[in-house]
């Protein structure tokens, strides 16, 4: 059996110009990275902006499991099961971080016969849009301690200081440092902090900005630090905005690359879901409606993160309205919410899957609140059996929810055209009545409650005294309609990872609050979450390696 990465490297890709051909992209509005990547020039906005746009369709998930349910896999075969039936779709996806890509939860492109490509390209560094974050970020921070070190005109308190350094890597060690040690020449001695580059505010903004000067303006909002006497100091006040965007501007370019099945595919933007908002950028997005009759793009993890950042923070910024919402499972991950062993999550399991098989209920109803229709996509295996396929036709058809048994990774376009038809079917009668879930112009208190309860189905939130004392301070800022950007473990509907299925009588305990001012939200840090995550025992960098060929290997 071939692995994603040997599927990858056989395909027979298509010279980029040719796929931005099917767009009618001109050769002209490409910057080429290579052969088979490119960023998509300012040009085509201007001349496709009043194009009618596509419907858009969001990917989302259940929980994630150690057994996987391939939502990118799952997006990326619709968009080939689409192209089979005669539909012009592309897809919208983010860029991985190459913290997981080293460390355990892997890259981003897919996999089997459902992928993007160049796929070593895509999840490694791809057109260098995450080193262009890392590098404004971080010059924003050396222009702060810059300024402390010639004379602090502005007074800046180095003891307040919220913005931190970023990296695109795991890296514990550096969670918690101190820096200005040595000589007086060397800086200010201070505790400083880095977070990974795709839970920095820099990135959301990449990712939230609709325009050039959009982009300036939000970062100059950037909170960056406190005074003596607690006034707020921002990257405009730095004078840092024109040097960062100038670092941003070609990142601000969507890129295009295709499928194994040569079918465009704009990928850009990478913020985490489980510590940012989880969604590709509103410029990738909003080009592909106007390219495309249907736009398909994903949020990170369950439900409960990427997909309640996707409608209640990008949808109503970007003023966004999804046609349709497609939520994957596999029966293995079911069963694993039910209580099987990971080892054993092959074998029938039908009580397991009847006690986990909540976690997909809890996951329509979330969907369902805001007003968007729902398509279940099964992500199947050749080891479950007809009896667990019953169960979830039959729990479907309770929910009174459509259903697809896709075959993507292991078909590719073809295993799609099933999950292709029942989209449209669902697009084209049913009913769409899209709205948020809260209202912003509510306390941050009672948007957290709303999410809370309403999308994690907890009894309430409960606030640590730094999490008190961070919201006074945010709110004496004054700044009008923030959203609520929810920091919380991705494997539970709680803050607690071990609480699978659909847990009941528990609080969300909000540990601290962070604004994003740039943004346009406000970070509740729940539970455990980490902003740098750390690598595992054995991460997966331990297998990747490169031939006397220049062949990378073990890349998945």
């Amino acid at each position: 059996m071939l692995t994603d990465i040997q599927i990858a490297q056989g395909a027979k890709m298509k010279k980029i110009a040719e796929i931005a051909g099917k767009l009618g992209i001109s050769e002209e509005d490409l910057f080429p990275y290579g052969h088979y990547k490119a960023k998509i020039s300012e040009n085509v906005f201007n001349n496709i902006k009043d194009k009618k746009d596509g419907k858009l369709i969001l990917v989302t998930a259940i929980n994630p499991t150690p057994a996987g349910e391939g939502k990118t896999t799952t997006a990326i075969g619709l968009a080939e099961g689409m192209s089979k039936i005669g539909k012009k779709a592309i897809l919208a996806l983010r860029e991985p971080s190459l913290g997981p890509v080293f460390g355990v939860k892997g890259g981003a492109a897919g996999g089997g016969y459902s992928q993007v490509v160049p796929m070593e390209d895509i999840n490694l560094h791809f057109t260098g849009d995450l080193h262009a974050v890392t590098g404004a970020n971080n010059l924003l921070c050396a222009l702060l301690d810059n300024h402390l070190q010639q004379g602090n005109a502005l007074n800046i308190d180095p003891r307040n200081v919220l913005i931190k350094r970023c990296l695109d890597m795991n890296d514990r060690a550096l969670r918690n440092i101190v820096i200005g040690l040595g000589a007086k020449v060397d800086g200010i001695p201070r505790e400083d902090h880095f977070q990974i580059t795709v839970a920095s505010e820099v990135m959301a903004i990449l990712c939230l900005a609709d325009s050039l000067s959009d982009l300036k303006a939000r970062i100059s909002k950037i909170l960056v630090a406190y005074t003596y006497d607690n006034k707020p100091v921002f990257a405009k006040d730095l004078n840092a905005v024109g040097a960062m965007t100038a670092l941003l501007k070609d990142a601000f370019l969507p890129n295009l690359v295709q499928t194994l099945e040569n079918n465009p595919a704009i990928i850009h933007g990478g913020p985490f879901a489980n510590i940012a908002h989880g969604c590709n950028s509103v410029r990738a997005t909003k080009l592909a409606l106007k390219l495309a009759d249907y736009c398909i793009t994903e949020a990170g993890f369950g439900s409960d993160l990427g997909a309640e950042k996707f409608f209640d923070i990008k949808c109503r910024m970007a003023g966004l309205t999804p046609s349709c919402a497609v939520i994957v499972a596999t029966i293995r991950a079911l069963k694993y919410n039910g209580g099987a062993p990971k080892s054993e999550l092959s074998s029938e399991n039908t009580e397991a899957l009847k006690k986990g098989i909540e976690n997909l209920g809890v996951h329509v109803e979330n969907l369902r609140k805001f007003g968007v229709p729902v398509v279940v996509a099964v992500n199947r295996f050749v080891s479950d059996s007809e009896g667990e396929i019953k169960i979830i036709k039959d729990y479907c058809e309770e929910l009174d929810v459509a259903v697809d048994f896709s075959e993507v990774f292991a078909k590719g376009g073809e295993g799609g055209e099933e999950l292709a038809k029942t989209v449209c079917d669902i697009i084209d009668n049913g009913k769409c009545d899209f709205k948020p879930l809260y209202d912003l112009k509510s306390s941050i208190k009672d948007k957290l409650d709303a999410i809370a309860r309403k999308i994690y189905r907890a009894d309430g939130v409960a606030y640590t005294a730094t999490a008190e004392k961070s919201l006074k301070t945010i709110e004496a800022l004054g700044l009008p309609d923030l959203a609520v950007c929810v920091a919380k473990t991705q494997y539970s509907l709680s803050d607690d990872p071990l609480k699978l299925g659909a847990p009941k009588g528990f609080n969300i305990t909000v540990r601290d609050l962070r604004i994003s001012a740039g943004a346009g939200f406000v970070v509740a840090l729940t539970g455990d979450i980490m902003t740098l995550p750390g690598l595992p025992k054995a991460p997966a960098a331990d297998n990747i390696d490169i031939d006397e060929n220049g062949n990378i290997i073990g890349l998945f």
